[in-house]
């Protein structure tokens, strides 16, 4: 699809509705500058590669008129503007959607969260705070925060001799779901299995995006045993589980390297170091399987 221009003439009668409170914006969230914020003014926003844009996004995967935010009164719509790649909001393509506070919007490969409402300031610094310990793709926590509970968790464990075992996942041929069906759909595919994996993660547990397509889970109180057979249903329901991205179905699998503590063990760093031989061995067995 070659990119299009379209602008939407407002009615009249909108045009007298309540001026907009002007406390609306978009946080990026990944891709871009992480962490800034676009105040959107009333009327029309423009969002795209044009440097002209009133938001311009220096990204292949954005066109040079990507889509368009309109404020009007007290309502927020974003519209795609003939886009290659299409507008998502919360991982659903449209052509025109009204926004509601929360909502995560998606033009190209970087992800905006649009907030609202009379404690926006509010709610933006709790999100620049939720940066600092979550992954902005995925939403799960990131390796700093994984690397801040698995000392807490490594050093009861070494303490008071409890039970504490590390999953190692790592997505099957993720590179070649990239090459082939594009960046999109490999975003798409990091979110959907990190959806699915911490809808099984118990609350005293943690699940991260350990980086690139591996994802960290660490067990307390869980001995070697059990976390083999808690990899071995997360693998099953992944296998199981449809990945469609703009229709098409997309095959996912995963490999699983599976460790736990020892008292041998005197730094995280050696659970980690276990569990990722043991996702190796997963690998070259042929991947799709749980190892230890």
């Amino acid at each position: 699809m070659t990119d299009t221009t379209t602008r939407v003439s407002l009615p009249n009668d909108q045009l007298k509705l309540p001026e907009h409170s002007g406390r609306e914006c978009l946080v990026v969230l990944y891709g871009g500058s992480i962490g800034k914020k676009h105040e959107l003014a009333a009327g029309v926003t423009t969002i795209g590669r044009d440097p002209l844009s009133t938001i311009a996004l220096d990204a292949d995967s954005v066109s040079r008129s990507h889509a368009q935010i309109e404020v009007i009164g007290p309502q927020t719509y974003v519209s795609d503007l003939g886009s290659t790649n299409g507008t998502f909001v919360n991982d659903k393509p449209v052509e025109r959607q009204l926004l509601k506070s929360g909502d995560l919007v998606k033009v190209g490969d970087i992800i905006f969260k649009f907030l609202a409402g009379h404690n926006v300031e509010a709610a933006y610094h709790e999100e620049i705070y939720r940066m600092t310990i979550r992954d902005g793709l995925t939403s799960v926590a990131n390796v700093r925060y994984l690397n801040e509970f698995l000392e807490r968790e490594f050093a009861r464990s070494r303490r008071h001799g409890r039970e504490l075992s590390v999953v190692l996942i790592d997505i099957d041929f993720f590179k070649k779901i990239n090459d082939s069906l594009g960046h999109l759909t490999g975003d798409y595919v990091l979110r959907e299995l990190a959806r699915v994996v911490e809808s099984r993660v118990r609350r005293d547990e943690l699940f991260a995006r350990y980086g690139g397509e591996e994802f960290c889970l660490v067990l307390p109180e869980t001995g070697r045993d059990g976390a083999v057979a808690y990899a071995e249903i997360i693998r099953r329901s992944v296998e199981t589980h449809r990945f469609v991205f703009d229709g098409t179905d997309v095959p996912v699998t995963i490999s699983c390297g599976v460790a736990g503590f020892t008292p041998e063990m005197s730094r995280p760093v050696d659970i980690i170091k276990a569990a990722d031989e043991a996702l190796y061995r997963a690998k070259r067995a042929g991947r799709n399987r749980v190892e230890v």
